[in-house]
């Protein structure tokens, strides 16, 4: 009965501070209060964020009304599926990975650490979700609203306001909109653009005669000098993109190299692809991005690898032999 009475109080103060986030009237010791009241719980991450979203994210990130709990660490409904292998999806929050960050910002830096998502809203009414390991510098003035993205990657809810363009620069490229949701990522060949609801421009400071129009569905990858549009049609292949919002990863034919790059960008301990030969192996399926070792172990009942966890900072994941096993 105790533990039911603890769950309660801790639903009811959840609501409260959520409600308090929405105020407007967030304080630096507000802050502080909740960083201790999540300290004292690890499963109150969660929780907040559910109440989170039940309060805000349908309208911020355009998703569905309901966010499912996260299921028990020995759950075993995330299968994992390789291409053609049918297997179970699961559709549950990484909410420990998630901060929220509620307050509003002219003049900031935003840093988030390996396996952190934070959702920052500013003061002109648009809202920033920032992915894992990035970092972001946002300067709003009376004429422009302007983001630098530095690494990482982020996705824009931005609040309709024709006479302040919104302007995200990550080196030399850029991408503008007025009233519109798109993300932008700094990959090592470029600068990626995907875009959920209205209208992006990107451009090349480099030429920036040459500039892309970019709608809802599509993407684009800038280089200093290149410009590549990708119409995909419907919205399907950029809301995989971006399933890291909701703390999971889409795999859609995705090879096994690029599933465990994936991983590697949330998680501290890194997926090693030790045969080159099965690192072509494709995959299908909806995964929480907070469990590379659920991914390994599942690599076993659809591909012939063994799985290597000697190692607490690494997964080795090595082509079987008659002779090998787990270690």
């Amino acid at each position: 009965m105790a533990s039911d009475r603890t769950r309660s109080a801790d639903h009811d103060a959840a609501a409260e501070w959520v409600a308090r986030m929405d105020s407007g009237n967030w304080s630096e010791a507000d802050e502080a209060a909740l960083q201790a009241w999540l300290a004292a719980d690890p499963r109150r991450h969660g929780l907040l964020l559910q109440t989170q979203a039940a309060w805000l994210l349908p309208d911020a990130l355009h998703e569905p009304e309901s966010v499912e709990a996260p299921p028990p660490a020995n759950d075993t409904r995330g299968k994992w599926m390789r291409r053609g292998v049918l297997g179970g999806m699961v559709a549950a929050s990484a909410a420990a990975l998630v901060t929220l960050r509620v307050g509003f910002s002219r003049d900031a830096e935003f840093v988030t650490r390996v396996g952190e998502i934070r959702r920052v809203p500013l003061d002109d009414g648009s809202i920033m979700t920032i992915n894992s390991g990035s970092e972001i510098k946002v300067n709003l003035s009376r004429r422009a609203r302007e983001i630098e993205l530095l690494h990482g990657e982020a996705w824009f809810d931005v609040a309709k306001d024709a006479e302040r363009p919104f302007i995200v620069a990550s080196g030399p490229v850029r991408a503008r909109a007025v009233g519109t949701a798109f993300s932008v990522r700094k990959r090592e060949e470029g600068v990626e653009v995907l875009v959920t609801e209205g209208v992006v421009e990107t451009w090349s400071d480099q030429d920036a005669s040459r500039r892309l129009t970019v709608v809802a569905g599509e993407r684009a990858v800038i280089r200093e000098r290149t410009l590549v549009h990708y119409r995909e049609g419907d919205t399907t292949p950029v809301d995989r993109a971006l399933a890291w919002r909701n703390g999971m990863i889409d795999l859609n034919g995705t090879t096994l190299r690029e599933a465990a790059d994936e991983f590697n960008r949330y998680n501290q301990r890194q997926i090693v692809i030790a045969d080159p030969e099965i690192a072509g192996e494709q995959f299908d399926g909806l995964f929480k991005l907070d469990d590379p070792e659920g991914f390994a172990q599942t690599l076993k009942v659809t591909l012939p690898v063994a799985i290597n966890t000697s190692d607490p900072t690494t997964i080795r994941v090595e082509r079987a032999s008659e002779t090998t096993e787990d270690k």
